[in-house]
């Protein structure tokens, strides 16, 4: 019985990693350079590339539970849809999916539609399945360290209407316990589970917090989309900056809300209260003031 992670040495990889490496499972984790990875203690690093045929197919036998994450790319959905094929080819028996909250209603919005048909392979394919929706990340807004403490501003244009966003850390302890509930089968057929913090939040509600822990002023510049794509594109791929902005009109006019049975459910997973953006804020100040 072996477990493999793709998207081992991200953000979110390696947070499911540090929470599997406790628990004494049999873990692979797909890397493109061992060697170079940096893993937990136990867990063994396999070399393998989505795009890869032959390293997937060797990096998949005599696995028994695959935790399918890749990042937004522009191959995006090729990438998932080989690995998915040869999962099935290789007698993966279970699976749980990193997917994209509102993967279904989202649907101009390029790597929400390539995750959503994803999910819709799976169901296809019948294989037993947790699929995991993460809302935004809390984690996304330490780039904003230089616009927050040099000039006062919340520049990320999340709207008014309602921003569930979660901790990483909350993720990466959930995604771990669906992994291991798949992996000894202790859970039935497909399940698709919401992953959002505790509260929804807004531009303006995000300034004002940071306002209250960093005590200076710090305001919120407002929805523009345009000039947040432009910057985007400044530092990356044009393709990559339009597609958060229409995530982020998306954020706008739908919001990305959790419902009460939402938290309601994680926080039994987890044995505790979400972590709050304020948790992370205060967090981030702290850090911020050692460095």
């Amino acid at each position: 019985m072996t477990i493999l992670i793709t998207g081992s040495t991200g953000t979110i990889g390696q947070q499911v990693l540090a929470n599997l490496a406790e628990k004494g499972s049999d873990v692979r984790a797909l890397t493109r350079n061992p060697e170079k990875a940096s893993l937990p203690q136990g867990i063994i690093p396999v070399k393998g590339d989505m795009l890869d045929i032959g390293a997937m197919r060797e990096a998949l036998h005599g696995v028994s539970t695959l935790f399918l994450l890749n990042s937004v790319a522009a191959d995006e959905l090729t990438q998932a849809m080989l690995t998915l094929n040869l999962a099935r080819e290789t007698g993966v028996k279970s699976l749980v999916y990193f997917s994209v909250f509102n993967a279904d209603t989202f649907s101009n919005v390029p790597h929400f539609a390539a995750k959503h048909t994803v999910e819709r392979m799976i169901m296809d394919f019948g294989i037993q399945s947790t699929i995991l929706r993460p809302n935004c990340f809390i984690q996304n807004d330490l780039w904003l360290k230089a616009p927050l403490t040099d000039y006062g501003i919340y520049p990320f244009p999340i709207g008014s209407a309602g921003v569930s966003m979660i901790d990483v850390r909350d993720i990466g302890e959930i995604a771990a316990g669906a992994i291991l509930a798949r992996e000894n089968g202790s859970q039935g057929p497909t399940d698709v589970l919401n992953l959002s913090g505790p509260e929804a939040l807004t531009g303006t509600g995000n300034a004002s917090i940071w306002a209250e822990v960093l005590e200076r002023p710090v305001s919120y510049p407002g929805d523009k989309t345009d000039s947040f794509e432009a910057q985007m594109a400044a530092h990356g791929p044009s393709w990559s900056a339009m597609d958060m902005r229409l995530m982020l009109e998306r954020f706008q006019k739908d919001g990305m809300k959790a419902s009460s049975a939402d938290v309601e459910r994680l926080t039994h997973l987890l044995g505790r209260e979400l972590k709050t953006y304020r948790n992370f804020v205060e967090e981030a100040a702290r850090s911020w003031a050692d460095n």
